[in-house]
């Protein structure tokens, strides 16, 4: 029951991603967003255009989760990093951007086979404490790099 309102909740997810990608589009043509912010979102827009990227697009459902996940993902980096004002200001679809990017990477992360969540996350970092938005998001999405302090404090016990 529950995978099947999963799935129901994923698909509803996948119609969004052309709103997704019109946001991405608006996003880059601000001068508000950051230079490296923009090329990746540039990059997560010429990912989800490829036909053929880690799973290929012409299986239906399936082909649209790493496209999604992507997306978000690098609209979240994007929320860390710059004023969530600005992604919401660019947001002409229904209810909260910041939400929506949120239960999006959550639910696409839930279906995807783990090595390739793994190669899609294994360079994002946190900014701790930049956005309270995203609180309610489990930390083995997104991959917090650790810090050096905390290494060494380690190595020494």
């Amino acid at each position: 029951m529950a995978a099947l309102l999963a799935k129901r909740r994923l698909k509803n997810v996948l119609l969004f991603i052309p709103n997704l990608l019109a946001l991405c589009l608006r996003l880059l043509t601000d001068k508000r967003v950051p230079l490296p912010e923009r090329a990746l979102v540039a990059g997560a827009v010429i990912y989800a255009l490829v036909p053929l990227d880690l799973i290929p697009d012409m299986i239906p459902f399936v082909g649209q989760i790493d496209d999604i996940y992507l997306i978000t993902l690098t609209l979240l980096r994007l929320l860390e990093r710059t004023d969530p004002k600005i992604v919401r200001e660019h947001w002409k679809g229904g209810g909260d951007v910041v939400e929506f990017v949120g239960s999006a990477a959550v639910l696409a992360a839930k279906f995807l086979p783990k090595a390739i969540r793994r190669v899609l996350t294994e360079r994002v970092e946190l900014v701790p404490g930049k956005l309270d938005d995203l609180k309610e998001i489990p930390k083995p999405l997104l991959v917090a790099r650790p810090m050096p302090e905390v290494e060494s404090s380690r190595q020494e016990q």
